[in-house]
């Protein structure tokens, strides 16, 4: 096809305005009209303000940052805005206000009135200055708890879609293979189950908010090399189709996910942006996805540079058109000029830019960009009084926090007329119903680890000694995806924008009784032991000592985790091991309470402490109410109920340490290195103690198609409230490939009241015993199985042995994927 230009002579009635349409018949009437250059700048995203100087948020980002000539692609449309509010520090009431004078820019350059798709971060909140910084996903997993979480993605929506932004770049969907990897911070654990259940729950919050949620890093990001970001990938066909790609197809089937990011990794030599088998063959033609796939920032051009499987941008996104990305993100590269060159030079079928545009424009009509009254003033700014909203300006005209102009240099807001200080402060990312439910999450994520002869909760000591690196660091709950992590820290004059009181300050609010001295003893990461000796005599005048270890969460090296922090081994960072066994013989035969805290974006070795120490209390990174929540869990205020989403090593040196192995994964005698964790995966102690009695299995077999009944009792026979999380195990015995000694398959959260009991009901269908066979396919064997009832991976309390009878099934992306849990409250109180 020629590239001509069309010149728009006189107002037609274009059908692809017509709400009344299906959007598939809207996209094909748009794309007719098209021109090939028209089509591609649907394809791409603009990062505008991006830096190129080294303080890169993504890979080698000063590398594959180049200026964009707006003026020339404007006219011909545009697919996306990157990170409109996540790029500086900008005024939520300013950054909606600069965010649609910018659409109303875009869609009047270009002759068909469309506007861009804004999309922002949103992995542990809206990464936006002022917005609320929720736990990051691995608390999410701590917290077992599916509403919960459904709740606060809903929030995290509304607060994106309030001003104008459409997609979020979230949830990760990638399962702990190795701890050492700095991204686990941003994973819900090591379970596929777990992530799955959870993962799923994130998308239906967002997504029911209108915000177009995207399930990343499809597939196998996580299991990369000895932790190490953007390593290869090794694993085999079966690891993937039973542990990696689990979380994603059941969030395909039940959230109305509308987006899928590839992942930067290759698997077996073979890159996902360049996977036709995964990101068409599976994701659309298999499981049956209708949306659209996104490029991870920069990820097709590493076609190129990293992987060197194209020798040219052209053939980048060839390669990636031919595989099924549809989007590159962030900024236009390999889909600009060397798309366009490709496909001129006869290289690249332009069906293939067909195929993609097409799916980026019904998503764009289901969003109601497409209509003919479309109106890009977000609901932040409805009713605020400002008559300014419609005037023009430029595609970067945000104003930041501070007044002046964003960082691409362009005119402060003021220049069109509008007082940009009544404006200022008008939209409030951070309201009390946020931090609620933030508090909330936090809460529930916190594990108690240990609790030796009942040192917590803390019975008003009268003095205690707060030390560590983390006892008064603002930002130590955050992870690397929180604004004042990701991007404050590029803008150290620019004040948080939340409030974030440290762990210190949150224990003199805890205990207004107490007198709380402190010491650093050691940073996060430095070899200096000098402030050792400060420790020590703090700690040896105080009746408990509260020692606040972890993680500094950053970016390439930038911190102790985060995407690219990786580890080399899981001790704890810089001198703090070092630290913990100082104070541990300091206070060894005291009879004060060394309770040992960590804000921590994985699992660390804890060495002496996991046996030694009076309490450890386990957080990763909990958030703008994180302290509060661990200042709760030691005061009582609160009822430790998380449960581990990963184990906790109990060697540095031994990955994995994951509860998901099959038996020569675990210990054993014709090896010395013993894997086992030191606290397995699910394991979390509360203040009360729960029985579990009663139980009853009316049939214990029943075909490879049908499901077994059973119930139990679960009474709270302590003194506190507390909540059991109920989990369900799966061992088979015999199998025609090696299984994992046991795998999670169902869990429930269940409060009760001291003395209250709950009888626990579960249908298990015979589908959660489906695994990959040796040809493939995914198949319900007959034979022996264990159910396995228990409070943690390591225990278990009931133990059911049931078969499974008749003929090898064999099941598809259609099979049942839960248990069925219900407690007689609950259906007392549906009926």
């Amino acid at each position: 096809m020629t590239d001509t230009v069309v010149e728009e002579t006189e107002p037609v009635t274009e059908p692809w305005r017509d709400p009344d349409l299906a959007p598939e018949l809207r996209a094909d009437a748009l794309i007719s009209a098209m021109t090939l250059r028209e089509k591609a700048a649907q394809l791409v995203g603009v990062w505008v303000g991006a830096s190129d100087d080294g303080g890169e948020v993504a890979p080698f980002q000063h590398e594959m940052e180049a200026p964009v000539d707006l003026e020339a692609l404007l006219p011909q449309g545009l697919g996306q805005l990157t990170r409109s509010f996540g790029t500086a520090p900008v005024d939520p009431a300013l950054g909606a206000l600069s965010l649609l004078r910018t659409q109303r820019a875009i869609a009047g350059a270009n002759r068909f009135g469309i506007p861009a798709l804004a999309h922002e971060e949103c992995l542990a909140g809206f990464a936006a200055w002022g917005a609320t910084a929720y736990p990051v996903p691995l608390a999410w997993g701590a917290t077992f708890d599916r509403a919960l979480i459904r709740r606060m993605a809903r929030a995290i929506g509304d607060d994106m879609r309030s001003v104008g932004v459409h997609q979020g770049l979230a949830p990760v969907l990638d399962v702990v293979r190795d701890a050492r990897w700095g991204r686990v911070e941003e994973t819900i654990g090591e379970d596929p189950y777990l992530v799955g259940t959870l993962g799923t729950a994130y998308v239906q919050g967002l997504e029911s908010a209108g915000v177009v949620a995207t399930l990343k890093h499809f597939a196998g990001y996580s299991a990369s090399t000895a932790g190490r970001n953007l390593a290869p990938v090794g694993m085999g066909v079966r690891e993937r189709a039973d542990v990696i790609l689990p979380p994603f197809e059941m969030a395909i089937r039940e959230s109305g996910v509308r987006s899928v990011m590839h992942a930067y990794t290759d698997t077996d030599g073979v890159p996902s942006a360049a996977d036709e088998l995964l990101l068409t063959g599976l994701l659309r033609d298999t499981w049956g996805f209708t949306g659209t796939v996104v490029a991870d920032y920069f990820g097709i051009a590493f076609l190129q540079t990293l992987h060197g499987v194209a020798g040219t941008l052209g053939e980048a996104a060839g390669a990636a058109l031919a595989a099924g990305v549809d989007v590159e993100l962030p900024t236009v590269k390999a889909y600009g000029e060397p798309l366009l060159k490709a496909v001129a030079d006869g290289k690249v079928p332009e069906a293939l830019v067909d195929r993609a545009v097409r799916r980026v424009l019904i998503q764009k009509a289901q969003l109601g960009l497409l209509d003919a009254d479309w109106d890009p003033t977000p609901a932040a700014l409805k009713g605020l009084g400002t008559a300014s909203v419609h005037g023009t300006a430029s595609v970067d005209g945000t104003a930041s926090v501070d007044g002046t102009a964003s960082a691409d240099g362009t005119a402060d807001l003021t220049d069109a007329g509008i007082d940009t200080e009544a404006l200022r402060g008008r939209v409030d990312l951070d309201p009390p119903a946020n931090r609620a439910i933030a508090r909330q999450v936090a809460e529930q994520s916190v594990v108690l680890l240990r609790n030796d002869g009942d040192t917590l909760p803390l019975d008003r000591p009268a003095t205690i000694a707060v030390i560590g690196p983390n006892a008064h660091t603002p930002t130590a709950v955050l992870g690397c995806y929180a604004f004042p992590v990701h991007v404050g820290g590029q803008h150290p004059d620019t004040p948080l924008g939340i409030e974030l009181p440290t762990l210190r300050e949150a224990l003199v609010a805890e205990f207004p009784g107490a007198r709380i001295v402190s010491a650093l003893g050691a940073s996060i990461d430095g070899a200096d032991t000098d402030g050792f000796a400060e420790a020590v005599r703090v700690a040896r005048g105080a009746d408990a000592v509260v020692l606040a270890l972890g993680d500094r969460a950053g970016l390439f090296g930038r911190g102790t985790s985060g995407e690219g922090c990786d580890a080399e081994s899981l001790t704890l960072p810089g001198v703090q091991q070092q630290l913990l066994d100082t104070l541990l013989d300091t206070l060894a035969g005291t009879g004060t309470p060394l309770i040992v805290t960590l804000l921590a974006g994985r699992p660390y070795a804890l060495g002496r402490a996991a046996t030694e120490a009076a309490a450890v209390v386990q957080s990763f990174f909990p958030g703008e109410e994180g302290t509060a929540a661990v200042a709760g869990i030691l005061s009582g205020r609160v009822e430790p109920s998380g449960r581990l989403p990963v184990s906790v090593p109990r060697r540095p040196g031994v990955q994995p340490s994951t509860y998901l192995a099959a038996r020569l994964g675990k210990a054993s005698e014709v090896s010395s290195i013993d894997p086992t964790a030191a606290f397995a995966f699910g394991h979390g102690l509360t203040y009360t103690r729960f029985q579990w009695t009663d139980l009853d299995v009316p049939r214990l077999h029943t075909g490879t198609d049908g499901e077994i009944a059973l119930a139990f009792t679960v009474r709270n026979t302590g003194r506190r409230d507390g909540t059991e999380v109920v989990q369900l195990y799966l061992h088979d015995p015999v199998a025609s490939v090696v299984q994992p000694v046991q795998r999670l398959v169902g869990y429930h959260r269940v409060a009760l009241a001291p003395g209250e009991s709950a009888r626990v009901e579960v249908t298990v269908p015979a589908d959660l015993a489906a695994f990959t066979g040796r040809d493939g396919r995914r198949v319900v064997e007959p034979g022996e199985l264990e159910l396995r009832l228990g409070a943690s991976s390591t225990d278990l309390r009931l133990t059911v042995v049931c078969a499974l009878t008749g003929p090898v099934r064999t099941v598809d992306h259609t099979r049942r994927l839960h248990a069925d849990f219900r407690t007689d409250r609950e259906r007392d109180s549906v009926s």
